[in-house]
């Protein structure tokens, strides 16, 4: 394979608590996941895919010049909804797959090219994700941000809400609105893009469920606790942040038009 021979798709739905419609809400005079498609065709992606329930989003993405697919409405995730898409493009099962969310605008291209080269270059992983340094205690100590820890050819050993790996002697009596963190403690925050095989995401779908997966509320464990390794690329920083709130939304508005004035 070479190392632009990777697919990304899409996940896309309207149905959102938070925000109401969130792929079509407009950024710099177009919506959001088509945003996010420009953003991902910048990459080294051969093909990029909107993968969604929503007629209203297919001929959005359809309208601006894009490819996007019809899936169904009762995927209880989007790893079951890419699944589906891989056989609705008939991809072979060594194809690359790129995970991007569809409330991620500004994605950097190269991240997503950085967790496709794993892929590429690893031929027995069957997945791949992405980390970056937690430099603040208070980012380790807090259950929103998602912690990994890393074995010695970075593949995950785990992924938790909580703060690890856990300096026992360090944390004894520790403030993290005060205290450092220690500076030979590795640990990193994980960033919600995945790499798979269309295969595995194939296989994905029959894999039965798990007590770790869900007390986390973190569907990658499902992989780990089945016995299938996970890549993860570390990238020196964290990428700008996606969509979840309307407040989110204004930030990236304001965003997207501090880098395009």
């Amino acid at each position: 394979m070479s190392a632009t021979d990777f697919v990304v798709l899409v996940p896309a739905r309207l149905a959102s608590s938070r925000l109401p419609e969130k792929p079509l809400a407009d950024i710099g005079g177009r919506p959001m996941v088509v945003r996010v498609v420009e953003r991902a065709s910048l990459s080294g992606a051969r093909q990029v895919h909107v993968a969604t329930d929503d007629r209203r989003i297919f001929d959005t993405v359809s309208e601006h010049g894009h490819r996007a697919l019809m899936t169904r409405a009762d995927h209880e995730s989007g790893s079951e909804r890419l699944a589906e898409a891989v056989d609705l493009l008939g991809l072979d099962d060594d194809t690359v797959v790129i995970n991007v969310q569809g409330d991620e605008p500004l994605i950097e291209p190269a991240l997503i090219d950085q967790v496709a080269a794993m892929l590429l270059g690893q031929p027995d992983l069957p997945m791949t994700t992405a980390c970056h340094p937690i430099r603040e205690a208070a980012e380790l100590f807090n259950p929103n941000a998602v912690k990994v820890v890393l074995d010695r050819i970075g593949r995950a050993l785990y992924f938790s809400r909580a703060p690890i790996p856990y300096a026992r002697d360090a944390f004894a009596a520790f403030d993290p609105q005060r205290d450092a963190l220690p500076p030979d403690l590795p640990v990193y925050r994980h960033i919600g893009i995945y790499g798979y095989r269309a295969g595995f995401l194939r296989r994905y779908r029959t894999l039965e469920s798990c007590a770790l997966e869900r007390g986390e509320a973190l569907e990658q464990l499902r992989v780990l606790w089945h016995g299938h390794p996970i890549g993860v690329a570390v990238v020196d920083s964290a990428p700008e942040a996606g969509v979840d709130t309307p407040a989110d939304l204004e930030r990236v508005r304001a965003r997207w038009a501090s880098l395009h004035d």
